[in-house]
């Protein structure tokens, strides 16, 4: 099945858009997807192939997330979301697909690769089970994309109304050297303020605006009107 699958990936693709793949992902010397491969492949047309290969068990999904090819990796978190989509009746196998996810996160190493995937299965995870010292866990790993995962799966809670781990990973993360790490906390404390969460959006702005990173402080008030921006912007 896997030549199948990989073969059906590549004939979608468009070699043509591999340079502006390869550079909108950082995959230069020093960068953070350095290494990376692409093929060329738009994501709606990743997911028309995914949606054929539902049937996918872990050791075949395994061989996909090792692939060095980006395309191939994300194919395979995408039919891990589906999975956990359609398994509610199965809380057994979505347990070992959320296990399987922890086990490889690692290898969803770029934040597409992460947005696509964590909300849905180890977000999801963490509404239904309570678990959130997964999060926290993630969150001071050594890596930078179980980081990304820590904050950006936090927004399958605040969709849930639940916005107290959000807060609490946006507080950790201000002191975190990455702008992808601030771009994600921005975008979640935004999300938060546009879910219900408003009020607690400006209690942490009010808290924190003078010393959050001015990216993730761009991020947050994006939506707010303009003269809310132009009070939070001069704190800093």
């Amino acid at each position: 099945m896997i030549k199948h699958w990989q073969k059906e990936l590549n004939e979608a693709a468009r070699p043509e858009k591999i340079k502006i793949l390869s550079s909108f992902f950082k995959t230069g010397p020093g960068e953070y997807g350095e290494g990376d491969v692409f093929i060329g492949l738009a994501v709606p047309d990743n997911r028309a192939v995914s949606k054929r290969y539902l049937i996918a068990d872990f050791p075949d999904l395994a061989v996909m997330l090792d692939s060095p090819i980006h395309e191939y990796r994300l194919s395979a978190l995408l039919v891990m979301v589906e999975q956990y989509k359609r398994a509610r009746r199965n809380p057994a196998f979505r347990e070992s697909l959320v296990k399987f996810y922890i086990d490889n996160a690692v290898k969803a190493n770029n934040w597409d690769l992460v947005d696509l995937s964590a909300p849905y299965i180890l977000g999801e995870h963490v509404y239904e089970s309570s678990d959130d010292e997964v999060l926290y866990r993630f969150s001071e790993s050594d890596n930078l994309w179980e980081q990304r995962i820590a904050i950006v799966s936090t927004l399958a809670l605040i969709r849930h109304g639940r916005f107290d781990v959000t807060i609490k990973l946006a507080e950790r993360y201000m002191s975190h050297p990455h702008q992808l790490i601030h771009k994600a906390a921005g975008w979640m404390l935004r999300e938060m303020g546009k879910r219900g969460g408003d009020v607690e959006l400006h209690d942490f702005l009010d808290t924190h605006a003078s010393v959050m990173p001015r990216t993730m402080l761009r991020y947050a008030i994006e939506r707010l009107d303009p003269d809310e921006r132009k009070h939070y912007m001069k704190l800093k």
